[in-house]
């Protein structure tokens, strides 16, 4: 046995510049090499632990802690108090999330410990993840399509990451499905005979975002997002600032032919939102704009962006009042028709629930194909 491994794993709480920066910077020495890992933007994920610049923290708390085995950083993960959660769900669960690590049940259990003790010191009787910080954000575990990189503001993770969270007492809670799509996917005739009854309709409208009217368009996705997913497993309605935040963050690379608003007699009454895969173009980055006071990662970058062929279709949705009128087909269509107009193959629809029977049936009528898993877990404290 190595010296590292004869080392007990030993947990700091992230309290300073050094180990915040060990902290971000730890999953590109565990990824090297991995070739479908995309590196993160180290400003970005700066800018995301900074209760300056993330929304989240105006409500919620987190803490970092960094498991050790001597001088070397093993794993990592945040535990997470999201008091909008427990308030919208009349529960009193705690989170953990940004979770990486070796192989190396020694240093997650000691890590999830910490995150336990934590936790419980909040009132809180389970911890739930991971996600980072809501599910608003990134969540679950990869446990099914390792063979891909990820797209655009999805998590990726090696296989062993199940089987530490299963050492440690966590068990499935829900599983979130990856579907892969072609923009030249027809599906099945019913799609295409419900897309066109739908439009027959008499009030019906779909137009791409407006750009120029962008704050009004922002508060109408806002509304359609909040009512459409409100029933939804582990939904919480974003805040005002939490939802500016991410079409801030959408902006920078945001298609308007790809972002499709569905009007029933001028209501704004369902919407689907798609982005290129930003992922192909970050990939090259190697998680840094610049290098050496040069703009190599920027350079790159900007070289493989123009070679974009996926998007990520992350949300479509219908407010309640609007369902059952194949608004969904319609947006899906028209989705299809701007993606092969603007030169792209194919993309990934991404998240959908396990047991969302409605989306995923609609989606494989599409002519779909599911892709990868990820799993959310849950261990009472």
């Amino acid at each position: 046995m190595s010296r590292a491994l004869a080392d007990p794993p030993r947990v700091t709480v992230v309290r300073n510049c050094a180990l915040r920066r060990e902290f971000i910077r730890l999953p590109y020495r565990l990824y090297r090499g991995d070739p479908c890992w995309v590196p993160p933007l180290e400003s970005e994920r700066k800018a995301f632990l900074d209760p300056r610049k993330n929304p989240f923290f105006e409500f919620g708390d987190a803490e970092l802690f960094l498991a050790h085995r001597g001088d070397q950083a093993v794993g990592r993960v945040a535990a997470v108090h999201n008091p909008r959660h427990n308030t919208h769900h009349g529960g009193s669960d705690g989170f953990f999330g940004l979770f990486e690590c070796a192989d190396d049940p020694d240093a997650a259990q000691a890590l999830f410990e910490a995150v336990g003790d934590w936790l419980r010191g909040r009132g809180l009787t389970s911890s739930v993840g991971p996600v980072s910080f809501s599910t608003n954000g990134e969540c679950g575990t990869l446990v099914e399509g390792f063979s891909t990189s990820p797209t655009v503001l999805m998590p990726y993770n090696p296989p062993h990451h199940d089987k530490l969270l299963l050492s440690c007492g966590f068990t499935k809670a829900k599983d979130l499905w990856a579907w892969e799509w072609t923009t030249q996917a027809p599906g099945d005739g019913a799609v295409t005979r419900l897309a066109q009854w739908a439009q027959e309709r008499g009030g019906v409208r779909v137009r791409p975002l407006d750009l120029s009217d962008f704050d009004a368009e922002e508060r109408r996705l806002r509304d359609i997002y909040t009512h459409a997913w409100e029933r939804n497993w582990g939904f919480v309605p974003p805040t005002e600032r939490e939802f500016r935040h991410l079409t801030a963050q959408l902006r920078r690379i945001v298609r308007p032919e790809l972002v499709l608003i569905a009007e029933v007699d001028r209501d704004p009454a369902a919407f689907c939102l798609a982005v290129p895969d930003a992922n192909q173009a970050l990939k090259a980055a190697g998680g840094r704009l610049t290098r050496y006071g040069l703009p190599i990662g920027l350079i790159r970058a900007t070289r493989a962006a123009r070679r974009i062929d996926r998007c990520r279709l992350i949300a479509l949705g219908v407010k309640p009042q609007y369902r059952n009128r194949g608004l969904d087909a319609l947006l899906y269509t028209r989705l299809a028709q701007a993606g092969r107009q603007l030169g792209y193959k194919a993309g990934e629809l991404s998240w959908v629930l396990e047991d969302n029977s409605a989306m995923n049936q609609a989606i494989a009528r599409m002519g779909a194909q599911r892709s990868k898993t990820y799993r959310i877990y849950r261990r009472p404290l």
